[in-house]
């Protein structure tokens, strides 16, 4: 069958269900198309060797690309964000109504909520199927991240969450509490399939060489990696460096990425004189397998919402498979993945007393001892959460449909 998939960030971009998706839905013997945007998240930016235009068309092993125009940007400006989405949502139904032919089902990736109503939409006009894979929750999301506080708004944005839900043929969520909420909220329980998110897996075993390197100064490096925005809690991060330098701690804690937060952490690390927090560049999903690969722990921290408790966080997946002891202070569905896996230890999120603590106690592990923590995180994700498994439940799931 012909698979066409929807979605606002897609390679280089990182995104979970991009180019290798794309392609392991074609080893199931699907030809699979793509509607995005010209690259630029997380940073705002178009990304080098792109230029914004009308149209751009590619093939990527095997699949082609339908690049349409966007307004590029992702900084903390609500107005901005909002031409962003909406930019890509009319551009997305546009030239997917007239670029794309013979569709048998249409997989929507959700954030942003206007690609899902853009998907819904072309689904009505081509009649066929969309499965719709919702990643954040909105308007919980807007909420809890800050980027929308205005009541009306935020209604508005539920009704047209309600309204997608209904025209979406299927949902998949990527935990047991997303699942939970939506039926709260009069979603039909047989139309919710909980699939779990994978990682890149090839490109974290495999990376490239890479200019950006740890620090060594003798501590272990605590990694956090990825976006480095709001909902990430950078503050308390920057709070638990500074415990952990007052105690003379053995451990650096070092942040890898971009995003709309950076900056402030980055200003809040300097005005505490912090020598034990480092901060690297955005660095490509095919070289940062040697970053992880080369820490000793790895840090996931969300802050403490209830929305949070329900979500799993993408870099979960990459840290679990990297086989590297986990600090997960994430509350509810991503806590319960890593206390099943036994490769971790779980703390509350916006603690930085324990998080601080959580590193110490990392720290003090024998070489040998952290080995063995990150190798049952490994086994746990490719016995639970492994690409093969989720796309096997992807493709499926789009048979049954059709």
């Amino acid at each position: 069958m012909k698979v066409l998939i929807m979605t606002q960030w897609f390679d280089p971009e990182p995104t979970i269900k991009g180019l290798l998706f794309a392609k392991e839905l074609q080893k199931k013997g699907h030809k699979v198309e793509v509607v995005t945007g010209f690259p630029n998240y997380p940073g705002g930016r178009i990304y080098s060797g792109y230029k914004l235009s009308a149209y751009k068309k590619e093939i990527k092993d095997g699949v082609t690309i339908h690049r349409l125009p966007l307004y590029p940007s992702h900084d903390g400006s609500a107005i901005k964000r909002v031409l962003n989405y909406t930019s890509f949502a009319v551009s997305s139904f546009l030239g997917g109504l007239f670029l794309t032919k013979d569709i048998d089902v249409i997989y929507s990736y959700h954030p942003p909520l206007t690609t899902s109503l853009s998907s819904v939409l072309l689904g009505l006009f081509k009649r066929v199927p969309v499965v719709i894979d919702i990643q954040d929750l909105w308007p919980d999301t807007l909420a809890a991240t800050g980027m929308v506080s205005h009541k009306k708004v935020l209604s508005v944005v539920g009704s047209f969450c309600k309204f997608t839900y209904r025209r979406a043929t299927k949902i998949a969520v990527l935990s047991p509490g997303f699942k939970a909420k939506l039926i709260e909220r009069g979603v039909p329980a047989e139309k919710i399939e909980v699939i779990y998110n994978w990682c890149n897996e090839r490109a974290l075993e495999n990376f490239e060489p890479c200019d950006v390197s740890l620090p060594d100064n003798g501590n272990i490096n605590v990694v956090f990696a990825g976006n480095l925005g709001f909902a990430q809690g950078l503050p308390s991060i920057i709070e638990a460096a500074e415990i952990l330098q007052s105690r003379d701690s053995s451990a650096n804690v070092v942040l890898i990425g971009d995003g709309a937060d950076k900056s402030k952490a980055m200003e809040m690390a300097a005005s505490k004189k912090l020598k034990n927090t480092f901060f690297l560049p955005r660095v490509p999903m095919e070289q940062i397998g040697g970053l992880l690969s080369a820490s000793d722990a790895l840090l996931v921290h969300l802050k403490k919402d209830d929305l949070f408790k329900i979500t799993i966080p993408s870099r979960t997946q990459a840290n679990l498979a990297m086989g590297k002891p986990i600090i997960m202070a994430v509350e509810g569905d991503a806590s319960e993945l890593v206390s099943r896996s036994k490769g971790g230890i779980t703390v509350e999120p916006d603690n930085p007393l324990e998080i601080a603590s959580a590193i110490e106690t990392i720290a003090s592990l024998s070489p040998h001892e952290r080995e063995c923590m990150g190798r049952a995180a490994a086994e746990f994700y490719y016995k639970e959460l492994s690409l093969s498994q989720g796309v096997d439940k992807f493709s499926s799931l789009f048979r049954s449909l059709v």
